[in-house]
C-alpha cells in the first residue's frame, strides 16, 4: 500500500505543515505546482527532498487560486483549465529533473479535485493535459469518479486513492468541509481507517454506510493537525500488520 500526503504548500516566508518530517513517513509526495499553493523555491526543495529519500513525487496541480487555497470551485473553459494543468505539470517536473528524478503521476488538489470527479468537463480537461504532456503518467483519484473513466478511456493508468483522514459520504464521495465530520485527526482512528482500507478495502460513511474501497494508495493531508504523528501512526498500524508500505509507481 502506497502513503500518500500533500507537500509544498507553503509560499514565500510562509510555511504550511513539516515537509521533511512527512517525507520520513510517506512514500508518495504530492507536490503544490504554485496555483493553490507553492512557489519556485517551495517546489525545488520539496523536490530535493523527496528525490533524496526515494519519494515518488506527483504534481497536484489546482485551480489557480492561492487566495483560497484551492478549495473554492472555478468554472473554467476547457482550454483554459487544461492549459493551467499543462502548464503546473511541466514547471513541477523542472524541478523534479533539477533533483534528478521526474514527475511520476499527477493528482488534482482539492476544488479541482472534487468536481474532476462529478464533472466531465473538466476531468477532460485534466485528462487532455496528461496526454499531451506524457500519458504513461498514471492519475491518482477517487475509484469510480468521473475522472477514473475518463482517464481509463484515454488509456491512462488510474490509482485509486482513499483518504484516512476525511470523512465519506455513502454515495463515496468526500464529505465536504464546510460541514461535520469532513475531518478526522483522532491518531487511533485515522490508523484504524486506514487498516481498514488495506486489508479490508472498506470504509465507514459518516452515517454508518459500508463503503468498497478500491484503493493502491492512502492519503493524509500534510495540512491536518498533527500530520506527522497521524501518518507515523497510520504507518505503523499497516506494517504492524504485515502490510508492505511502497510507492505504487
Amino acid at each position: 500500500m502506497d502513503l500518500n500526503a500533500d507537500l509544498g504548500e507553503g509560499f514565500g516566508a510562509w510555511r504550511l505543515g513539516d515537509d521533511e518530517a512527512l517525507l520520513d513517513v510517506v512514500t508518495s509526495a504530492n507536490v503544490a505546482c504554485g496555483f493553490h499553493a507553492g512557489d519556485p523555491g517551495t517546489m525545488r526543495r520539496a523536490c530535493r527532498w523527496a528525490a533524496g529519500r526515494g519519494v515518488a513525487i506527483g504534481a497536484q496541480v489546482g485551480y489557480r487560486d492561492l487566495a483560497g487555497f484551492g478549495r473554492r470551485r472555478i468554472d473554467y473553459a476547457f482550454a483554459d483549465l487544461r492549459d493551467d494543468v499543462l502548464y503546473q505539470l511541466a514547471a513541477l517536473d523542472g524541478f523534479c529533473r533539477a533533483a534528478g528524478v521526474g514527475v511520476a503521476y499527477v493528482k488534482p488538489h482539492g476544488a479541482l479535485y472534487n468536481t474532476a470527479c462529478v464533472d466531465e468537463g473538466q476531468a477532460e480537461a485534466v485528462v487532455a493535459a496528461m496526454v499531451d504532456y506524457d500519458a504513461r503518467l498514471p492519475v491518482l483519484t477517487l475509484p469510480g469518479s468521473v475522472l477514473a473513466r475518463v482517464a481509463a478511456e484515454a488509456g491512462l493508468r488510474v490509482v485509486g486513492e482513499a483518504f484516512a483522514d476525511r470523512g465519506y459520504r455513502s454515495d463515496g464521495r468526500l464529505v465536504p468541509r464546510t460541514e461535520p465530520g469532513a475531518l478526522i485527526t483522532d491518531g487511533p482512528t485515522v490508523a484504524a481507517r486506514a487498516l481498514r482500507m488495506a486489508v479490508d478495502g472498506t470504509v465507514e460513511a459518516a452515517d454508518g454506510t459500508v463503503l468498497r474501497c478500491r484503493a493502491e494508495s492512502i492519503c493524509l493531508h500534510g495540512d491536518t493537525a498533527g500530520a506527522v504523528v497521524l501518518a507515523r501512526a497510520v504507518k505503523a498500524a499497516l506494517t504492524g500488520a504485515g502490510v508492505s508500505v511502497a510507492p505504487f509507481v
